[in-house]
Protein backbone atom coordinates (compact mmCIF):
# COMPACT_ATOMS: atom_id res chain seq x y z
CA UNK A 1 0.00 0.00 0.00
CA UNK A 2 0.91 3.66 -0.76
CA UNK A 3 1.47 4.61 3.33
CA UNK A 4 3.37 1.67 3.85
CA UNK A 5 6.15 3.45 1.64
CA UNK A 6 6.39 6.43 3.80
CA UNK A 7 9.03 7.35 5.75
CA UNK A 8 8.73 10.01 8.92
CA UNK A 9 11.89 12.06 8.48
CA UNK A 10 11.14 14.11 11.75
CA UNK A 11 12.37 10.93 13.71
CA UNK A 12 15.99 12.34 12.51
CA UNK A 13 14.82 14.90 14.55
CA UNK A 14 13.57 13.64 17.43
CA UNK A 15 16.24 11.98 18.14
CA UNK A 16 18.79 14.21 17.56
CA UNK A 17 16.92 16.05 20.55
CA UNK A 18 16.95 13.03 23.03
CA UNK A 19 20.67 12.69 22.53
CA UNK A 20 21.18 16.13 22.99
CA UNK A 21 19.17 16.00 26.08
CA UNK A 22 20.75 13.10 27.55
CA UNK A 23 24.38 14.44 27.03
CA UNK A 24 23.31 17.39 29.06
CA UNK A 25 21.72 15.69 31.63
CA UNK A 26 24.79 13.40 31.99
CA UNK A 27 26.99 16.75 31.64
CA UNK A 28 25.40 18.18 35.18
CA UNK A 29 25.94 14.75 36.47
CA UNK A 30 28.72 14.18 35.88
CA UNK A 31 30.40 18.30 36.76
CA UNK A 32 27.76 18.20 39.75
CA UNK A 33 26.53 21.70 38.42
CA UNK A 34 23.02 23.50 39.73
CA UNK A 35 20.35 21.41 38.95
CA UNK A 36 17.78 23.17 36.31
CA UNK A 37 14.73 24.83 37.38
CA UNK A 38 12.01 22.50 36.09
CA UNK A 39 12.61 20.57 39.13
CA UNK A 40 11.31 22.48 41.51
CA UNK A 41 8.11 21.73 40.59
CA UNK A 42 8.66 17.76 41.46
CA UNK A 43 10.48 18.75 44.26
CA UNK A 44 7.49 20.89 45.43
CA UNK A 45 5.70 17.87 44.87
CA UNK A 46 7.54 15.78 46.60
CA UNK A 47 7.18 18.10 49.80
CA UNK A 48 3.31 18.47 49.22
CA UNK A 49 2.60 14.49 49.45
CA UNK A 50 5.60 14.50 52.39
CA UNK A 51 3.40 16.56 54.15
CA UNK A 52 0.20 14.78 53.64
CA UNK A 53 1.35 11.46 53.99
CA UNK A 54 2.76 12.53 57.66
CA UNK A 55 -0.46 15.26 58.80
CA UNK A 56 -0.94 12.65 61.51
CA UNK A 57 2.78 12.78 63.10
CA UNK A 58 3.10 16.48 64.43
CA UNK A 59 -0.65 16.20 66.32
CA UNK A 60 0.52 13.09 67.95
CA UNK A 61 3.73 14.69 69.07
CA UNK A 62 2.33 17.97 70.22
CA UNK A 63 -0.24 16.38 72.26
CA UNK A 64 2.03 13.72 74.12
CA UNK A 65 4.39 16.66 74.43
CA UNK A 66 2.00 18.80 76.14
CA UNK A 67 0.15 15.46 78.54
CA UNK A 68 4.23 14.71 79.36
CA UNK A 69 4.57 18.75 80.02
CA UNK A 70 1.99 18.77 82.33
CA UNK A 71 2.94 15.24 84.37
CA UNK A 72 6.62 17.65 85.75
CA UNK A 73 4.45 20.98 85.35
CA UNK A 74 0.83 21.74 86.39
CA UNK A 75 0.92 24.68 84.11
CA UNK A 76 -1.72 26.11 81.52
CA UNK A 77 0.43 27.54 79.14
CA UNK A 78 1.00 24.31 77.87
CA UNK A 79 -2.44 23.60 77.07
CA UNK A 80 -2.65 26.88 75.27
CA UNK A 81 0.59 26.17 73.36
CA UNK A 82 -0.96 22.77 72.24
CA UNK A 83 -3.74 24.61 70.91
CA UNK A 84 -1.98 26.90 69.04
CA UNK A 85 0.76 24.64 67.85
CA UNK A 86 -2.24 22.37 66.70
CA UNK A 87 -3.85 24.96 65.01
CA UNK A 88 -0.97 25.95 63.01
CA UNK A 89 -0.21 22.43 61.84
CA UNK A 90 -3.89 22.05 60.74
CA UNK A 91 -2.60 25.05 58.70
CA UNK A 92 0.03 23.71 57.03
CA UNK A 93 -1.91 20.04 56.24
CA UNK A 94 -4.88 22.16 54.55
CA UNK A 95 -2.40 24.44 52.78
CA UNK A 96 -0.73 21.30 50.78
CA UNK A 97 -4.51 19.89 50.12
CA UNK A 98 -5.52 23.13 48.05
CA UNK A 99 -1.72 22.95 46.76
CA UNK A 100 -1.83 19.84 45.48
CA UNK A 101 -4.60 21.16 43.42
CA UNK A 102 -3.62 23.84 42.17
CA UNK A 103 -1.65 23.38 38.79
CA UNK A 104 1.86 22.49 38.28
CA UNK A 105 2.55 25.85 37.09
CA UNK A 106 6.28 27.78 37.75
CA UNK A 107 4.97 30.62 39.06
CA UNK A 108 2.57 29.26 40.89
CA UNK A 109 5.28 27.02 42.52
CA UNK A 110 6.91 29.81 43.56
CA UNK A 111 4.43 31.66 45.48
CA UNK A 112 3.32 28.49 47.44
CA UNK A 113 6.77 27.77 48.23
CA UNK A 114 7.10 31.60 49.65
CA UNK A 115 3.97 30.53 51.79
CA UNK A 116 4.82 27.04 52.79
CA UNK A 117 8.17 28.83 53.97
CA UNK A 118 6.26 31.18 55.87
CA UNK A 119 3.90 28.82 57.80
CA UNK A 120 7.42 27.00 59.20
CA UNK A 121 8.53 30.24 60.21
CA UNK A 122 5.23 30.12 62.52
CA UNK A 123 5.48 26.42 63.17
CA UNK A 124 9.28 27.56 64.21
CA UNK A 125 8.19 30.30 66.60
CA UNK A 126 5.28 28.05 68.05
CA UNK A 127 8.19 25.66 68.99
CA UNK A 128 10.34 28.47 70.39
CA UNK A 129 7.46 29.17 72.90
CA UNK A 130 7.44 25.60 74.06
CA UNK A 131 11.33 26.13 74.36
CA UNK A 132 11.84 29.33 76.00
CA UNK A 133 9.13 28.09 79.10
CA UNK A 134 10.23 26.88 82.26
CA UNK A 135 9.11 24.99 85.01
CA UNK A 136 7.50 26.67 87.78
CA UNK A 137 7.61 23.73 90.15
CA UNK A 138 10.35 21.45 88.94
CA UNK A 139 13.52 21.21 91.65
CA UNK A 140 15.76 19.64 89.30
CA UNK A 141 17.05 19.64 85.15
CA UNK A 142 14.25 16.94 84.74
CA UNK A 143 11.98 19.08 82.79
CA UNK A 144 14.69 20.46 80.77
CA UNK A 145 15.93 17.29 79.75
CA UNK A 146 12.60 16.49 78.67
CA UNK A 147 12.03 19.74 76.55
CA UNK A 148 15.14 18.44 74.85
CA UNK A 149 14.27 15.18 73.73
CA UNK A 150 10.57 16.88 72.53
CA UNK A 151 12.80 19.41 70.53
CA UNK A 152 15.11 16.57 69.22
CA UNK A 153 11.79 14.46 67.97
CA UNK A 154 10.33 17.54 66.48
CA UNK A 155 13.84 19.03 64.83
CA UNK A 156 13.99 15.43 63.61
CA UNK A 157 9.92 15.26 62.01
CA UNK A 158 10.48 18.58 60.57
CA UNK A 159 13.84 17.58 58.89
CA UNK A 160 12.19 14.84 57.30
CA UNK A 161 9.22 16.29 56.59
CA UNK A 162 10.83 19.71 54.35
CA UNK A 163 14.03 18.15 52.73
CA UNK A 164 12.30 18.89 49.74
CA UNK A 165 11.46 22.28 50.55
CA UNK A 166 14.97 24.39 50.58
CA UNK A 167 15.42 26.24 54.01
CA UNK A 168 12.02 25.46 54.98
CA UNK A 169 14.21 23.76 57.71
CA UNK A 170 16.03 27.25 58.54
CA UNK A 171 13.04 29.08 59.17
CA UNK A 172 12.14 26.43 61.95
CA UNK A 173 15.38 25.99 63.69
CA UNK A 174 16.39 29.27 63.78
CA UNK A 175 13.38 30.57 66.14
CA UNK A 176 14.06 27.83 68.82
CA UNK A 177 17.89 28.20 68.77
CA UNK A 178 17.04 31.76 69.12
CA UNK A 179 14.64 31.22 72.17
CA UNK A 180 17.12 29.10 73.72
CA UNK A 181 19.80 31.55 73.44
CA UNK A 182 17.85 34.70 75.03
CA UNK A 183 16.60 32.19 77.89
CA UNK A 184 20.43 30.80 78.52
CA UNK A 185 20.61 34.72 78.85
CA UNK A 186 18.34 35.69 80.69
CA UNK A 187 19.03 32.42 83.38
CA UNK A 188 22.98 32.22 83.46
CA UNK A 189 21.97 28.00 83.94
CA UNK A 190 24.09 25.38 82.84
CA UNK A 191 20.89 23.35 82.68
CA UNK A 192 19.74 25.80 79.87
CA UNK A 193 22.94 26.38 78.07
CA UNK A 194 23.46 22.58 78.09
CA UNK A 195 20.04 22.09 76.43
CA UNK A 196 20.73 25.25 73.44
CA UNK A 197 24.12 23.02 72.87
CA UNK A 198 22.00 20.09 72.57
CA UNK A 199 20.15 21.35 70.34
CA UNK A 200 22.00 23.88 68.28
CA UNK A 201 24.46 20.48 67.55
CA UNK A 202 21.01 18.36 66.52
CA UNK A 203 20.29 21.47 64.21
CA UNK A 204 22.85 21.36 62.41
CA UNK A 205 23.01 17.60 61.66
CA UNK A 206 19.68 18.13 60.30
CA UNK A 207 20.26 20.47 58.31
CA UNK A 208 22.87 18.00 56.78
CA UNK A 209 21.32 15.84 56.12
CA UNK A 210 18.21 17.81 55.01
CA UNK A 211 20.66 19.37 52.80
CA UNK A 212 22.11 16.03 51.47
CA UNK A 213 18.52 14.29 51.34
CA UNK A 214 17.63 17.54 49.13
CA UNK A 215 20.55 16.74 46.52
CA UNK A 216 20.14 13.09 46.67
CA UNK A 217 16.58 13.61 45.45
CA UNK A 218 17.57 16.14 42.69
CA UNK A 219 20.12 13.62 41.56
CA UNK A 220 17.26 10.37 41.43
CA UNK A 221 14.91 13.82 39.78
CA UNK A 222 17.75 13.71 37.34
CA UNK A 223 18.62 9.66 36.68
CA UNK A 224 14.61 9.33 36.20
CA UNK A 225 14.87 12.27 33.53
CA UNK A 226 18.10 10.32 31.93
CA UNK A 227 15.74 7.04 31.99
CA UNK A 228 13.48 8.02 30.33
CA UNK A 229 15.09 10.13 27.55
CA UNK A 230 17.13 6.58 26.79
CA UNK A 231 13.65 5.03 26.45
CA UNK A 232 12.38 7.63 24.48
CA UNK A 233 15.36 7.04 22.56
CA UNK A 234 15.14 3.53 22.42
CA UNK A 235 11.62 3.93 21.22
CA UNK A 236 12.49 5.89 18.20
CA UNK A 237 15.56 3.51 17.30
CA UNK A 238 12.93 0.76 17.39
CA UNK A 239 10.44 2.22 15.65
CA UNK A 240 12.92 2.95 12.68
CA UNK A 241 14.26 -0.46 13.32
CA UNK A 242 10.87 -2.03 12.84
CA UNK A 243 10.09 0.36 9.61
CA UNK A 244 13.18 -0.92 8.13
CA UNK A 245 12.44 -4.56 8.73
CA UNK A 246 9.25 -4.21 7.38
CA UNK A 247 10.49 -2.46 4.48
CA UNK A 248 13.05 -5.03 3.36
CA UNK A 249 10.74 -7.85 4.03
CA UNK A 250 8.48 -6.40 1.60
CA UNK A 251 10.98 -5.72 -1.05
CA UNK A 252 12.26 -9.23 -0.27
CA UNK A 253 8.69 -10.38 -0.93
CA UNK A 254 8.41 -8.43 -3.88
CA UNK A 255 11.51 -10.29 -5.60
CA UNK A 256 10.50 -13.56 -4.63
CA UNK A 257 6.89 -12.54 -6.34
CA UNK A 258 8.63 -10.95 -9.39
CA UNK A 259 10.66 -13.94 -9.76
CA UNK A 260 8.42 -16.54 -9.60
CA UNK A 261 5.93 -14.30 -12.34
CA UNK A 262 8.86 -13.93 -14.67
CA UNK A 263 10.11 -17.44 -15.00
CA UNK A 264 8.08 -18.30 -17.06
CA UNK A 265 8.24 -15.30 -19.53
CA UNK A 266 12.21 -15.06 -19.39
CA UNK A 267 12.17 -19.08 -20.23
CA UNK A 268 9.62 -19.42 -23.06
CA UNK A 269 12.07 -16.81 -25.03
CA UNK A 270 14.80 -18.14 -24.29
CA UNK A 271 13.83 -21.90 -25.25
CA UNK A 272 13.22 -20.45 -28.59
CA UNK A 273 16.73 -18.35 -28.99
CA UNK A 274 18.34 -21.26 -28.01
CA UNK A 275 16.03 -23.90 -30.49
CA UNK A 276 16.03 -21.47 -33.59
CA UNK A 277 20.29 -20.76 -32.93
CA UNK A 278 20.81 -24.60 -32.65
CA UNK A 279 18.84 -25.50 -35.49
CA UNK A 280 20.53 -22.51 -37.54
CA UNK A 281 24.46 -23.68 -36.40
CA UNK A 282 23.00 -27.07 -37.38
CA UNK A 283 22.47 -25.90 -40.47
CA UNK A 284 19.47 -27.96 -40.62
CA UNK A 285 16.95 -26.21 -43.05
CA UNK A 286 20.24 -25.54 -45.10
CA UNK A 287 23.46 -24.40 -45.27
CA UNK A 288 24.54 -20.62 -44.26
CA UNK A 289 27.02 -19.25 -46.98
CA UNK A 290 28.12 -16.30 -45.09
CA UNK A 291 30.91 -17.99 -42.96
CA UNK A 292 30.03 -14.28 -40.09
CA UNK A 293 26.32 -15.58 -39.86
CA UNK A 294 27.29 -18.65 -38.55
CA UNK A 295 29.82 -17.44 -36.03
CA UNK A 296 27.03 -15.02 -34.33
CA UNK A 297 24.53 -17.57 -34.60
CA UNK A 298 27.21 -19.88 -32.32
CA UNK A 299 27.47 -16.84 -30.47
CA UNK A 300 23.93 -16.31 -29.81
CA UNK A 301 23.48 -19.83 -28.62
CA UNK A 302 26.06 -19.27 -25.80
CA UNK A 303 24.72 -16.44 -25.05
CA UNK A 304 21.71 -17.72 -24.15
CA UNK A 305 22.59 -20.50 -22.78
CA UNK A 306 24.80 -18.33 -20.32
CA UNK A 307 21.49 -16.68 -19.75
CA UNK A 308 19.16 -19.75 -19.28
CA UNK A 309 22.09 -20.84 -16.48
CA UNK A 310 21.76 -17.63 -14.55
CA UNK A 311 18.49 -16.92 -14.25
CA UNK A 312 17.95 -21.04 -13.00
CA UNK A 313 20.68 -20.52 -10.36
CA UNK A 314 18.33 -17.05 -9.47
CA UNK A 315 15.53 -18.94 -8.94
CA UNK A 316 17.39 -21.61 -7.39
CA UNK A 317 18.71 -19.19 -4.68
CA UNK A 318 15.47 -17.27 -4.67
CA UNK A 319 13.39 -20.36 -3.73
CA UNK A 320 15.93 -21.82 -1.28
CA UNK A 321 16.17 -18.15 0.97
CA UNK A 322 12.16 -17.80 0.67
CA UNK A 323 11.60 -21.25 1.91
CA UNK A 324 10.33 -22.90 -1.07
CA UNK A 325 13.17 -25.41 -2.20
CA UNK A 326 11.91 -28.84 -1.70
CA UNK A 327 13.64 -31.86 -1.38
CA UNK A 328 12.88 -35.25 -3.67
CA UNK A 329 14.93 -37.20 -0.69
CA UNK A 330 16.20 -40.98 -1.45
CA UNK A 331 19.05 -43.38 -1.05
CA UNK A 332 21.91 -42.31 -3.03
CA UNK A 333 25.12 -42.99 -3.37
CA UNK A 334 27.77 -40.52 -2.72
CA UNK A 335 31.02 -41.76 -4.91
CA UNK A 336 28.25 -42.58 -7.83
CA UNK A 337 27.01 -39.01 -8.13
CA UNK A 338 30.93 -38.23 -7.50
CA UNK A 339 31.98 -40.21 -10.49
CA UNK A 340 29.26 -38.90 -12.72
CA UNK A 341 30.11 -35.27 -12.13
CA UNK A 342 34.10 -35.82 -12.85
CA UNK A 343 32.61 -37.57 -16.22
CA UNK A 344 30.66 -34.11 -17.22
CA UNK A 345 33.39 -32.05 -16.40
CA UNK A 346 36.19 -34.17 -17.51
CA UNK A 347 36.40 -33.11 -21.68
CA UNK A 348 36.86 -29.60 -20.74
CA UNK A 349 39.64 -30.56 -18.06
CA UNK A 350 41.28 -32.38 -20.31
CA UNK A 351 40.90 -29.53 -22.87
CA UNK A 352 43.07 -27.43 -20.59
CA UNK A 353 45.27 -30.20 -19.69
CA UNK A 354 44.16 -30.59 -16.23
CA UNK A 355 44.42 -33.93 -14.25
CA UNK A 356 41.63 -34.66 -12.03
CA UNK A 357 42.41 -37.45 -9.15
CA UNK A 358 40.42 -39.60 -7.14
CA UNK A 359 40.52 -40.45 -3.35
CA UNK A 360 37.21 -42.72 -2.07
CA UNK A 361 37.56 -44.29 0.64
CA UNK A 362 35.52 -47.57 0.38
CA UNK A 363 32.61 -49.22 1.45
CA UNK A 364 30.95 -46.02 2.51
CA UNK A 365 27.60 -46.46 2.58
CA UNK A 366 24.20 -44.42 1.08
CA UNK A 367 23.13 -40.79 2.31
CA UNK A 368 19.92 -40.10 2.37
CA UNK A 369 19.49 -36.58 0.28
CA UNK A 370 18.47 -35.19 -2.74
CA UNK A 371 20.17 -36.16 -5.62
CA UNK A 372 19.81 -32.96 -7.85
CA UNK A 373 20.70 -31.13 -4.98
CA UNK A 374 23.82 -33.00 -4.32
CA UNK A 375 24.64 -33.15 -8.32
CA UNK A 376 24.46 -29.70 -8.50
CA UNK A 377 26.88 -29.08 -5.44
CA UNK A 378 29.83 -31.34 -6.99
CA UNK A 379 29.39 -30.13 -10.17
CA UNK A 380 29.67 -26.27 -8.93
CA UNK A 381 32.65 -26.85 -6.75
CA UNK A 382 33.60 -29.08 -9.71
CA UNK A 383 33.43 -26.03 -12.33
CA UNK A 384 34.86 -23.66 -10.87
CA UNK A 385 37.94 -25.81 -9.78
CA UNK A 386 38.38 -26.05 -13.78
CA UNK A 387 37.42 -22.71 -14.29
CA UNK A 388 40.42 -21.32 -12.43
CA UNK A 389 42.71 -24.25 -12.44
CA UNK A 390 45.22 -22.69 -14.72
CA UNK A 391 46.65 -25.14 -17.97
CA UNK A 392 48.64 -28.60 -16.50
CA UNK A 393 47.12 -28.25 -13.11
CA UNK A 394 45.53 -30.77 -11.10
CA UNK A 395 42.20 -31.17 -8.93
CA UNK A 396 41.90 -33.70 -6.36
CA UNK A 397 38.35 -34.68 -5.27
CA UNK A 398 38.36 -36.81 -2.05
CA UNK A 399 35.39 -38.80 -0.35
CA UNK A 400 34.98 -39.93 2.91
CA UNK A 401 33.91 -39.91 6.66
CA UNK A 402 34.05 -37.01 8.83
CA UNK A 403 35.34 -36.94 12.48
CA UNK A 404 31.36 -36.98 13.44
CA UNK A 405 29.84 -40.09 11.35
CA UNK A 406 28.88 -38.04 8.32
CA UNK A 407 30.28 -38.00 4.90
CA UNK A 408 32.18 -35.29 3.22
CA UNK A 409 33.75 -34.24 -0.61
CA UNK A 410 36.65 -32.86 -0.60
CA UNK A 411 37.60 -31.02 -4.31
CA UNK A 412 40.77 -29.11 -4.12
CA UNK A 413 42.72 -27.08 -7.03
CA UNK A 414 46.23 -25.87 -7.51
CA UNK A 415 45.28 -22.26 -8.93
CA UNK A 416 45.88 -18.76 -8.03
CA UNK A 417 43.59 -19.35 -4.60
CA UNK A 418 41.92 -16.52 -2.99
CA UNK A 419 43.01 -14.18 -0.56
CA UNK A 420 41.33 -14.67 2.75
CA UNK A 421 39.91 -11.28 3.40
CA UNK A 422 37.86 -12.09 -0.12
CA UNK A 423 36.36 -15.28 1.36
CA UNK A 424 33.05 -13.65 3.13
CA UNK A 425 32.97 -11.70 -0.38
CA UNK A 426 32.83 -15.00 -2.82
CA UNK A 427 30.24 -17.04 -0.64
CA UNK A 428 27.67 -14.23 -0.99
CA UNK A 429 25.48 -13.89 -3.67
CA UNK A 430 26.85 -12.35 -6.96
CA UNK A 431 29.99 -11.89 -4.83
CA UNK A 432 33.46 -12.48 -6.60
CA UNK A 433 36.81 -12.21 -6.02
CA UNK A 434 39.78 -10.48 -7.90
CA UNK A 435 40.87 -13.33 -9.42
CA UNK A 436 37.28 -14.25 -10.74
CA UNK A 437 36.90 -10.45 -11.89
CA UNK A 438 39.79 -10.34 -14.00
CA UNK A 439 39.46 -13.98 -15.34
CA UNK A 440 38.17 -14.31 -19.03
CA UNK A 441 35.42 -16.99 -17.76
CA UNK A 442 33.70 -14.37 -15.20
CA UNK A 443 30.57 -16.71 -13.83
CA UNK A 444 27.58 -15.04 -12.20
CA UNK A 445 29.12 -15.30 -9.03
CA UNK A 446 26.24 -17.77 -7.18
CA UNK A 447 27.62 -20.76 -7.56
CA UNK A 448 29.42 -21.17 -4.17
CA UNK A 449 25.96 -19.12 -2.03
CA UNK A 450 23.93 -22.10 -4.09
CA UNK A 451 26.02 -24.83 -2.65
CA UNK A 452 25.96 -23.58 0.73
CA UNK A 453 22.33 -22.85 1.27
CA UNK A 454 21.76 -26.63 -0.35
CA UNK A 455 24.23 -27.70 2.65
CA UNK A 456 22.50 -25.97 4.94
CA UNK A 457 19.10 -26.94 3.61
CA UNK A 458 20.40 -31.02 4.07
CA UNK A 459 21.38 -30.02 8.08
CA UNK A 460 25.16 -30.22 6.61
CA UNK A 461 28.15 -27.55 6.30
CA UNK A 462 30.34 -26.09 3.68
CA UNK A 463 33.61 -25.40 4.53
CA UNK A 464 35.53 -22.90 2.24
CA UNK A 465 39.79 -22.51 2.44
CA UNK A 466 41.83 -21.17 0.19
CA UNK A 467 45.08 -18.77 -0.16
CA UNK A 468 46.91 -16.54 -2.07
CA UNK A 469 49.10 -18.87 -4.67
CA UNK A 470 48.65 -22.14 -3.08
CA UNK A 471 45.09 -23.07 -4.64
CA UNK A 472 41.33 -23.70 -3.09
CA UNK A 473 39.59 -25.89 -1.24
CA UNK A 474 35.82 -26.97 -0.67
CA UNK A 475 34.55 -29.30 1.37
CA UNK A 476 30.37 -30.09 0.98
CA UNK A 477 29.73 -31.91 4.70
CA UNK A 478 26.42 -34.12 4.96
CA UNK A 479 26.08 -34.87 8.85
CA UNK A 480 25.77 -38.13 10.18
CA UNK A 481 21.91 -38.57 10.42
CA UNK A 482 22.21 -38.39 6.60
CA UNK A 483 24.31 -41.27 6.91
CA UNK A 484 22.06 -44.80 5.96
CA UNK A 485 23.52 -48.21 8.27
CA UNK A 486 24.32 -50.27 5.62
CA UNK A 487 23.74 -54.10 5.95
CA UNK A 488 25.92 -56.85 5.03
CA UNK A 489 25.08 -57.69 0.92
CA UNK A 490 24.01 -61.55 0.86
CA UNK A 491 26.38 -63.32 -1.48
CA UNK A 492 25.64 -66.07 -3.90
CA UNK A 493 22.18 -64.43 -5.12
CA UNK A 494 22.07 -64.52 -9.13
CA UNK A 495 21.79 -60.75 -10.89
CA UNK A 496 23.89 -59.26 -8.03
CA UNK A 497 24.09 -55.62 -7.98
CA UNK A 498 27.56 -54.41 -9.74
CA UNK A 499 29.56 -51.82 -9.10
CA UNK A 500 28.72 -49.20 -11.65
CA UNK A 501 31.08 -49.28 -14.31
CA UNK A 502 33.00 -45.75 -15.15
CA UNK A 503 31.91 -44.25 -18.56
CA UNK A 504 35.75 -42.08 -19.43
CA UNK A 505 38.91 -43.00 -18.66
Amino acid sequence: MTDKNIVDRSRIHKNAAVVKTVRATRERLQHGREMPPEFDNEMSRLHINAVLQGAAAPPVLVLLASVGGLWFDEAIWLIAWALMALFVYAGLVLMARRASREPNDKEMTRRWRQRFLAIYAVIGLSWALFAFQDCTTCQDDNFNFYKSAVLLIALAATAMTTFALRFALYFTVLPIVAALALRVGISRDVSDFSVLAMILGAALFFLFISQRLYSTNLKMLSFQTEKDDLIAELEVAKSVSDEARRRAEESNLAKSRFLASMSHELRTPLNAILGFSEVMAGEVLGPIENANYKEYVGDIHRSGQHLLNLINEILDLSRIEAGRYELNENALSFADIAEDCIGLVQLKARSKNIRITEAFEEALPMVWADEKSMRQVILNLLSNAVKFTPSGGEIQVKLGWTAGGGQYVSIKDNGPGIAEEEIPVVLSAFGQGSIAIKSAEQGTGLGLPIVQAILAKHGGEFVFKSKLREGTEGIAILPRERVLESMAPVEGLPGAVQKKKRAFG
